[in-house]
């Protein structure tokens, strides 16, 4: 098949989005189809309308170039949001010879809207203030309904944005397929259980609400007060380290180890040289990061939501911990730290668990949904 992948982010290998993107693309090619990737910075390098319209600038000159030359490709793969103008655009005027539209979805905006408007109600994410619950009721959320409504098929990273997909769109069954994402086989690496301290917590994400860094902040500072040696990494922040620390009180910043970004190739080793992977995201798709440490047989404890929900069974290759409850983050790291047989049994099963999720399978996977799309036309 030929085939367009197509997502407005930037083509950065590290970032999550585009990182799945990036994955879809090398394995499908290595299943010997012909798969072209349009990212936002190479298809799109200069804008031209107002930066907060820019997620519909590229899903309007992806629709474009679609239809200038609709015979370039057996199937279009557009990331939501930014399939709702060509498959608006397939609904509304001759669609003969073009072809099908399959999406692929992170997550459900519905979640983010109800976790941003709940953490607003604390006096927390101060973007998310009724003004721009608007914008992103009339705006965003109408993107992704298009993107979703108007697909021939589609792929969702995890069942919650599987299930939402059929019932509120009303697409019937064997239309929308659960798709997770996956890891590389690096990440596989065996982990030496020492029966000691686990000191050593990370967090891998972008400092962000959503990503339920405050929570990270309030539990860290408890159990700083009771495990004097405990230390904590933030990596993958991209935000500085100044002020990445200043979110933790003074005197614990010196035990806050902050990496800004860094490469694909050193994320192995980081997750090496840690004992506890701490995740307490409110909103995911299905994280790369917790798939990662899971592959190196991390203990991990995220939150019991989204994507994580689909990998952890907790209490066997993980822990899972209500979303924004910082005593409970608390008391599954501390759970953790002093059972170091409870750790080894959980990392060894985690790791064990996402030999499940490899890039390869998933590869696979969407190949299985972009050939019965590709099929349908056919026979249409």
């Amino acid at each position: 098949m030929k085939i367009l992948i197509a997502i407005g982010v930037l083509r950065v290998k590290e970032a999550g989005a585009a990182g799945v993107a990036i994955h879809h693309a090398a394995e499908l090619q290595k299943l010997g189809h012909q798969v072209e990737t349009w990212f936002l910075d190479d298809f799109l390098p200069q804008a031209r309308w107002p930066a907060r319209f820019q997620q519909l600038e590229f899903a309007v000159a992806v629709s474009r170039r679609i239809r200038h030359n609709p015979s370039a490709y057996d199937v279009a793969n557009l990331h939501a949001p930014w399939g709702c103008v060509y498959g608006l655009s397939r609904k509304l005027f001759s669609s003969a010879g073009l072809p099908p539209y399959v999406f692929t979805m992170q997550g459900s905006e519905e979640r983010y809207a109800l976790e941003m408007r709940l953490e607003h109600a604390k006096g927390r994410a101060k973007n998310f203030a009724i003004k721009n619950r608007i914008w992103h009721r009339l705006y965003h959320q109408s993107m992704y309904n298009f993107s979703i409504s108007t697909a021939d098929y589609g792929a969702a990273a995890n069942r919650e944005g599987w299930i939402l997909s059929e019932l509120k769109y009303g697409h019937p069954p064997g239309r929308i397929w659960f798709v997770p994402n996956g890891t590389s086989p690096e990440f596989f690496q065996p982990r030496n259980f020492e029966n000691t301290s686990a000191d050593r917590l990370l967090y891998v994400g972008t400092w962000l609400d959503r990503k339920g860094v405050h929570y990270l902040a309030e539990s860290f500072s408890v159990l700083a007060a009771r495990l004097p040696g405990v230390h904590l990494t933030v990596a993958g922040c991209f935000i500085s380290e100044e002020e990445a620390r200043s979110h933790f009180p003074q005197e614990l910043r010196a035990r806050i180890t902050v990496i800004p970004s860094l490469s694909r190739e050193a994320m192995p080793r980081l997750y090496m040289s840690h004992d506890i992977f701490v995740f307490p995201s409110l909103v995911e798709g299905m994280p790369l990061t917790l798939l990662e440490a899971m592959a190196t047989a991390m203990p991990v404890v995220t939150t019991n939501t989204c994507g994580m929900a689909d990998v952890i069974q907790d209490g066997v290759n993980g822990v899972l911990v209500p979303a924004a409850d910082s005593v409970s983050l608390v008391e599954a790291v501390l759970r953790l730290y002093n059972f170091p047989d409870f750790r080894r049994a959980l990392g060894s099963a985690a790791q064990e668990s996402v030999r499940s999720y490899t890039w390869e399978k998933v590869g696979r996977q969407l190949e299985y949904v972009l050939q019965l799309s590709a099929s349908k036309e056919r026979k249409t």
